[in-house]
């Protein structure tokens, strides 16, 4: 069963919505515009944040110039911590550093280590491979400027969430051959692995949350499929062996949690230590809508000590 917090706040929104004028179709309107509504929305639902993490904005390299980032330290860090380069999620089309601020916050205080967030570019502006190049290039400029960032270059990770989770795992293919740049973990939050079959849950789950008419826009605006390169977003037969261990997390009521749970799988048949955890009762998103129900915190919490214990 859902939770019921979540059920409450769904059931809330659906009464609101009744008597109203449909909304408009998302190709209907102009991308900022979603954006801004998805910020507005998201930091809506998070307002406890531990404000004890220092944040800073700085600029890091990406495929084509550079782009801005955010490096958080929890309270008390060490010279050097563990890092964790983190990508949003958002369809690779929404998303930002404001929209999950909170959330790199809490993975910062929760597990201990410095956390860089990374605001790659966005479609449709900037289409397949914009976001994926940034991602990597981003990731490689950690490595080259741990020091300054006080990682421990030896116990750096990647991470994201839903297209952000893709990001990760695609960073972690294209780096898994580098000997300067060894990751040593993947934190992958349901993430958006955009098989080529859709799944069952895909098929079956229409939202909440997620619904099947935003997976189509963000398809449309990413441009990938045909692509050169496509095997960089389309992740479900990737060849992923020899790429570092993960954590795979999913939600019970979220189209992505087949794939999610897929992946998992293909990790491990590549050879690849991978946990796959499934939080039955809660919904896409959930890592960014904390306010809305205690489970959503203890999930937070049993997250951020899986991956301290991975940098450990």
């Amino acid at each position: 069963m859902m939770d019921p917090q979540i059920k409450a706040m769904l059931d809330a929104q659906a009464k609101a919505a009744e008597g109203q004028p449909a909304a408009p179709p998302l190709d209907a309107l102009p991308p900022d515009m979603v954006r801004v509504g998805y910020r507005m929305q998201r930091k809506a639902a998070d307002q406890k944040s531990p404000q004890d993490v220092t944040a800073m904005d700085l600029w890091v390299k990406g495929g084509e110039g550079d782009i801005p980032a955010r490096l958080y330290t929890p309270a008390g860090a060490p010279p050097k911590t563990p890092g964790l380069v983190y990508f949003h999620g958002g369809g690779f089309v929404i998303g930002d550093l404001e929209s999950h601020d909170g959330h790199c916050r809490r993975l910062a205080a929760l597990a201990g280590i410095r956390v860089l967030a990374v605001d790659y570019r966005l479609a449709p502006e900037n289409p397949f491979p914009a976001g994926h190049d940034d991602a990597l290039a981003a990731t490689r400029w950690a490595f080259d400027h741990a020091d300054e960032l006080g990682f421990d270059k030896a116990r750096i990770a990647v991470g994201g969430d839903s297209a952000g989770g893709n990001l990760a795992a695609s960073v972690a293919i294209d780096l898994r051959d580098d000997p300067e740049r060894k990751l040593a973990f993947q934190l992958l939050l349901y993430p958006g692995i955009w098989p080529e079959q859709d799944t069952a849950s895909r098929q079956a789950l229409d939202g909440p949350i997620l619904t099947k008419a935003a997976i189509a826009w963000f398809d449309k605006c990413l441009a990938a499929k045909g692509h050169a390169q496509a095997h960089r977003a389309f992740l479900g037969a990737a060849d992923c062996a020899r790429t570092p261990p993960a954590l795979v997390v999913t939600a019970g009521f979220d189209p992505l949690k087949d794939e999610g749970r897929d992946y998992a799988e293909l990790l491990r048949r590549a050879g690849v230590q991978a946990e796959h955890v499934e939080y039955g009762a809660l919904v896409h998103d959930f890592f960014i809508m904390p306010d809305i129900s205690p489970a959503i915190g203890e999930a937070v919490k049993e997250t951020a000590q899986k991956l301290k214990a991975a940098l450990a």
